[in-house]
């Protein structure tokens, strides 16, 4: 066939013949364009398509090292937006993310992702790593990719903001790692006179309640909170905050305080002994831990003192009051005085639920009224385990713990009885050098920000001066 014929052999529609050529080009090449838009994607959908970042869990963290302790604020007790039980797929990678619901447990979410009971039990088998699964809260997230075949290849699981556990498929089975990031570690300080109460105090200079509790703690054994504090009474933290990303994500220990009550100063820094065991220590390196606390419980006022001529409320009569009341909300957690055995785990008319604690042959503690008991007799407790709580059975006119502090079987005002107790324990020798060496740049740190404190107060001082 000839090019003419081949020519020929094609004809366009008369229509189209009668279209200006200009006109010709311009629809061929807007139809170029449609087809290349429908075949490639938008920048827009490449993006979508990016694998989605985890959300991060503010839930309580395993702490980053043996000596750190990290405070992380808990999901479980935190409101969620109406958004947080929806469900995101990422279909570059096969990533489905689903988030974990009030009443959730593994066994549904795999439900949920259309995976086999199988398949969980071959990632439960995975490793030590995949038992993290098994403690997921609200709130949370879960990842998994599966295949066409909507198999199971690969699961991820965000523990908290430092903490990612990934099980993947490895031939026939599953294999689990867990990756962890470390926080940026800064060091901060807070400063505070008392004026109406420790507690509120302590909040204005900017702690948490986590850092107020340690606070407390820490001088359990050497301040009542309840009785010694007093207005311009004051304290000095040094303590550490974690942030990721440069977002603080939470507390870390106190390394060192300072606190003046009725112008007596303690001063403790934070010692971490070889064995990976914290303690609080004076410069000289004895223990903040007293044989026993000056309160069997926290922030608490009191509500009857020792008396022995107290008018009782309910009876009306002259009755020995051989303790000390703490009001207290129902429910308030009550700890051991100190280390002992408990002697009776019980209840009375007049007690109502009540514990004895013998602390050796010489000291025994009461703890009467209680809502609940959380330690049976013969147990051996520890100074500051959690024994029970505060409650209003017996003879009581309203929640309110009633201690009770006993010396060779006699009572003894709780209050005063402090300076008569054995002494601390100091630094054994063998740690003395360890010791002096991990608070050398604490007392650097705490005197360089006392000192800068104190210009600060003199420059105040003088302008006050000035205007007067």
């Amino acid at each position: 066939m000839t090019d003419s014929n081949q020519k020929s052999a094609f004809k366009l529609p008369g229509f189209i013949k009668d279209i200006p050529r200009p006109h010709l080009i311009a629809v061929g090449v807007a139809a170029s364009l449609m087809f290349f838009a429908l075949i490639l994607p938008s920048n827009q959908v490449q993006a979508n398509r990016m694998p989605l970042p985890l959300p991060s869990s503010d839930l309580e963290s395993n702490t980053p090292s043996q000596s750190t302790q990290l405070d992380l604020p808990d999901l479980s007790q935190t409101g969620l937006p109406d958004t947080a039980n929806t469900e995101a797929t990422d279909p570059a990678d096969a990533w489905q993310e689903l988030t974990v619901r009030k009443g959730d447990n593994l066994a549904k979410l795999f439900e949920r992702a259309g995976l086999s009971p199988t398949e969980l039990h071959e990632v439960l088998q995975s490793g030590p790593e995949a038992k993290a699964l098994t403690r997921i809260f609200p709130g949370q997230k879960v990842s998994f990719q599966v295949d066409d075949n909507g198999q199971l290849q690969a699961l991820r699981y965000q523990e908290n903001q430092l903490n990612t556990t990934e099980i993947h498929r490895d031939d026939s089975s599953f294999v689990a790692e867990k990756t962890s990031r470390e926080p940026e570690v800064r060091h901060q300080f807070a400063s505070a006179s008392i004026t109406s109460s420790l507690y509120k105090s302590a909040l204005d200079a900017g702690l948490s309640d986590n850092m107020i509790l340690q606070l407390a703690n820490i001088f359990s054994g050497v301040v009542d909170f309840v009785l010694d504090i007093r207005s311009e009474d004051h304290f000095t933290v040094m303590y550490d905050e974690y942030y990721l990303d440069g977002k603080k994500i939470g507390d870390g220990p106190i390394l060192a305080a300072a606190f003046t009550s009725q112008n007596e100063n303690h001063t403790a820094y934070r010692y971490v002994y070889a064995d990976g065991n914290v303690g609080y220590f004076s410069p000289e390196g004895v223990s903040m831990r007293k044989v026993f606390m000056r309160a069997p419980l926290d922030f608490i006022r009191i509500s009857s003192p020792f008396s022995l001529s107290r008018v009782h409320p309910l009876f009306n009569t002259a009755r020995p009051h051989r303790g000390i009341d703490y009001a207290a909300p129902a429910g308030t957690p009550v700890y051991a005085a100190g280390d002992g055995r408990v002697a009776q785990s019980s209840s009375s008319p007049s007690n109502g639920n009540f514990i004895v604690i013998e602390h050796g042959s010489t000291y025994a503690t009461k703890y009467l009224h209680l809502q609940k008991r959380a330690v049976n007799a013969g147990q051996r407790v520890k100074q500051h385990q959690l024994i029970g709580w505060v409650g209003s059975t017996g003879w009581a006119t309203g929640p309110h713990l009633h201690y009770e502090f006993l010396v060779n079987g006699v009572h003894t005002n709780p209050a005063s009885i402090a300076s008569k107790l054995p002494q601390a324990e100091h630094i054994a020798a063998s740690e003395k050098r360890r010791f002096q060496t991990q608070v050398a740049g604490l007392q650097t740190q705490f005197a360089a920000y006392a000192s800068h404190q104190g210009k600060l107060a003199a420059n105040d001082d003088a302008d006050d001066r000035k205007k007067l």
